[in-house]
């Protein structure tokens, strides 16, 4: 089947209009992976609360193993499933981690995804969420060393992915959490869980996604519908689960295994917001020479097209145009040759 691997992230937690709410961007993915046949994105992309979806042409990859295959340092082996292992904060409740206990049940008895067996962590893990409703999320976790500790004592078990559950203070009442359920700011909690993830990452080196542990909500009647996906159930692990369930391994480079799907090297594009062309994603595709798809998607960060003076740097209205793009890419065709005015051939001088 003719391909186009390529690169989709929404950065987590700067409000982007599209993909910076609950699973929002899902959608998206679809419509770009059919476009280009392969897609790694990251669970920010995928991850709806109990919705999410499965697609054979995407690949689900946390964001710092999403950054590091950019830069050429790891590649992606498929699989037909996962081992999978859920770490619990000792900081959730009884009752909540009932919930989530039977959550994981019910993906195994009704979704047929391998959830082997959990773990809770020694320590609370005390997550601290430092927002800016206006600007981006981030936060800190006090305990890393026990999340790091849970990780270990999974993989020591077989277990060959990793979600993760951490306990976050309840502020459902706070101006920052009614702003972004109402469709207006950032979502406050998911920078930290960015941190979560990537801690796993960088040690572990296994594919990893991240649920939050929230107390219920109350009912609100001004809900954007882009974060509707989180008001559904009691958890939001369905999501992490079912795109675990058959997540690539992670194959660090250099390695002479045979058995890689996608190396770094076959990457043609990557799609990302406009404004948020600063990451180390993008700094990567540009010194790889990749194309760079910047899609107009607002949210509150500034480094723009105007930053560089690259060839391969292309500006779209919307993620429909994205598509169009991609599709050309894979094909093979001159984008030149689909734009008007269209300019004659040069001729070329014999250098004196």
């Amino acid at each position: 089947m003719e391909i186009s691997p390529t690169i989709f992230i929404v950065p987590t937690g700067i409000g982007c209009e599209i993909g910076g709410f609950a699973g929002d961007a899902l959608p998206t993915a679809k419509l770009l992976a059919s476009a280009s046949g392969c897609l790694i994105t990251h669970p920010n992309v995928m991850n709806g609360g109990t919705l999410s979806e499965k697609d054979q042409n995407i690949f689900y990859v946390e964001g710092y193993s999403l950054d590091r295959l950019a830069k050429g340092e790891i590649a992606l082996r498929s699989v037909k499933k996962q081992k999978i292992g859920i770490i619990f904060d000792l900081g959730i409740e009884s009752e909540m981690l009932v919930r989530h206990l039977q959550v994981a049940d019910a993906c195994v008895s009704t979704l047929g995804i391998n959830v082997h067996s959990y773990v809770v962590t020694k320590e609370p893990l005390n997550i601290v969420i430092d927002s800016d409703s206006s600007r981006m999320s981030g936060g800190i976790i006090e305990n890393p060393d026990t999340l790091i500790d849970a990780g270990k004592c999974l993989i020591e078990k077989g277990v060959t992915a990793i979600a993760i559950v951490a306990k976050f203070p309840d502020d459902s009442d706070s101006p920052e959490t009614t702003i972004y359920r109402e469709g207006k700011g950032v979502d406050p909690i998911s920078g930290v869980e960015a941190v979560i993830s990537h801690l796993i990452s960088k040690f572990l080196k296994v594919p990893c996604a991240h649920a939050p542990a929230l107390d219920p909500i109350e009912l609100n009647e001004n809900l954007d519908p882009r974060a509707a996906a989180e008001e559904i159930g009691y958890t939001f692990l369905p999501s992490v689960l079912i795109g675990l369930s058959n997540a690539p391994d992670i194959v660090e480079l250099p390695n002479k295994n045979d058995l890689i799907t996608i190396h770094p090297n076959q990457i043609e594009s990557i799609v990302v917001p406009s404004g948020a062309l600063g990451g180390e994603a993008v700094l990567a595709a540009i010194e790889s020479g990749l194309n760079i798809i910047s899609v107009k998607n607002k949210n509150t960060l500034k480094v723009t097209n105007e930053f560089y003076e690259y060839p391969n740097l292309f500006e779209v209205n919307n993620y429909l145009e994205a598509a169009g793009l991609i599709i050309a890419i894979k094909k093979g065709i001159n984008l030149n040759s689909i734009k008007r005015p269209l300019k004659k051939i040069q001729k070329c001088s014999y250098n004196d």
